[in-house]
């Protein structure tokens, strides 16, 4: 009788398996990987070949590989360590497709910069620039000259009156004004306006850090003038006005005009400080955007400073800008912590060109101005082209009208008429389809809604409209029926 053994198959042992795997000295020196030693350099393809060996040794271990498994892993090294490699040296900030239909994504980056400033970062960093030298004295300059001049032309204001300071972000600014005006002593804000910012930043929490007290008056939905005047003492060292950046109260609400604001700040003699937030220089209505105030009209209405955001409503680089009074900004700019908070080369060079372009009148130079002003019907024709490449290569399309955000922690309640294409792949989820588009080369970000990918061309410059195309064909013919 035959015995079970002569049908028996011994497995394949852990130790058998791991024998397979080459040892990293030896697949560096194979031939396979000498064009990425060349390209590369040793020392980034050694650390590669290691961590990839390492990968497929802790699979083993886990019993996950069995011999077919691990003679394919084999094959295939050399286009691991690729892999491996574009992940380790290549570069983790990418270009991404938004056709999310929010123009200030701040996840994305919030405003793209317009060409000029791109252009200008390039002349002026690629070598020495006069960033802080007086070409005319031969002395030492000030950076914030590249900048000052032209906020004092796009707010009609004479040399004197107004001055403009520059540090890294809005919520730094917000910091110095309170810091430098308030440091000690208390500052009155309205409690319906201690909003938190992106990355659960706080106002309360920048007043406490910048060593002002807070005194909160009025009731979140509602707080009057008088709230102001009855809770100024001789302590008080700034009135505080806060733009509700991400969200609006409606309903039984009350608050101020800006104008009464200014009036008791200039009877009381004490500065008024506004938190704009969003920074528009342009006339938001001329987009159909109401009820966004502008940093000129502040001005001219009277408010002391005003702080406000580079990369939001105004187009440009991330920054955080203090305009206002002469006298006061001049007390921020010799504040000891100003140099800590102050902006690069880079920054002046992108904030200049935005602002001349402001200053010229090419608002469409702008990304995120032009991105406003884009009418729905130039939406609609651009996504019936693209509809028709998608739908000839098998994918289903569905157009719809819908709205854009301006996004960013402005404008929350205004939104802009848009078409919308929604695309369907069989095989693929919603969900699945959005993990497919993100890892192309180039990744198209997009939004889902009632289980559907839906793509709003807003956000898309036209020129990237066949990058478009082909990510969605390579995302979709992936797909096995």
């Amino acid at each position: 009788m035959a015995s079970w053994d002569n049908f028996c198959v011994n497995p394949v042992s852990k130790s058998d398996l791991y024998r397979k795997l080459p040892s990293v000295d030896e697949f560096v020196r194979g031939a396979q990987l000498q064009a990425a030693i060349a390209r590369d350099g040793r020392a980034a393809v050694t650390a590669a070949a290691r961590a990839v060996l390492e990968r497929a040794r802790l699979e083993i271990g886990r019993g996950g590989l069995d011999q077919d498994a691990i003679d394919l892993l084999v094959a295939d090294l050399a286009h691991a360590v690729e892999c491996e490699l574009r992940t380790s040296i290549g570069y983790s900030l990418r270009p991404v497709i938004n056709a999310t239909g929010v123009i200030l994504h701040t996840n994305l980056g919030r405003a793209p910069l317009a060409r000029s400033a791109i252009e200008n970062i390039a002349h002026t960093a690629a070598g020495y620039s006069n960033l802080e030298f007086d070409l005319d004295s031969g002395e030492r300059g000030k950076r914030d000259a590249h900048v000052d001049r032209l906020f004092r032309q796009l707010f009609q204001e004479g040399p004197g009156s107004i001055s403009t300071i520059v540090v890294n972000n809005n919520a730094a600014a917000v910091w110095l004004a309170l810091n430098t005006l308030a440091a000690g002593g208390e500052v009155i804000v309205s409690r319906g306006e201690l909003v938190e910012i992106g990355g659960s930043f706080r106002i309360p929490d920048v007043m406490q850090q910048s060593n002002a007290i807070l005194r909160e008056v009025g009731t979140t939905n509602r707080t009057r003038i008088g709230d102001y005047e009855q809770a100024i003492s001789d302590k008080t060292r700034v009135l505080l006005r806060v733009h509700r950046s991400n969200f609006e109260i409606t309903g039984f609400t009350e608050q101020p005009a800006l104008e009464e604001l200014v009036a008791l700040a200039r009877a009381r003699d004490i500065p008024l400080v506004e938190d704009l937030g969003s920074g528009a220089i342009l006339d938001l209505r001329s987009v159909g955007i109401a009820g966004e105030t502008g940093v000129g009209e502040s001005l001219r209405t009277g408010v002391d400073v005003v702080t406000y955001s580079g990369d939001k409503l105004l187009g440009g680089p991330q920054a955080g800008m203090l305009t206002g009074r002469a006298d006061l900004i001049r007390r921020m700019r010799r504040n000891s912590l100003f140099r800590a908070l102050r902006v690069d080369k880079l920054t002046y060079s992108a904030l200049e060109a935005t602002l001349l372009a402001y200053v010229k009148g090419e608002h469409d130079a702008i990304p995120a101005l032009s991105m406003m002003r884009l009418s729905k019907d130039a939406i609609e024709a651009r996504a019936t082209r693209v509809s028709g490449h998608l739908q000839a290569s098998g994918i289903k399309v569905e157009a719809i009208d819908g709205e854009s955000l301006i996004g960013g922690g402005a404008a929350p309640s205004a939104t802009l008429p848009t078409h919308l294409l929604t695309v369907t792949v069989n095989g693929l989820s919603a969900e699945q389809l959005q993990v497919r588009l993100r890892a192309l080369e180039l990744p198209i970000i997009a939004r889902v809604q009632e289980g559907r990918v839906v793509l709003d061309l807003r956000t898309v410059p036209a020129e990237q409209d066949d990058a478009l195309v082909r990510g969605l064909k390579e995302a979709a013919g992936t797909v096995r029926d």
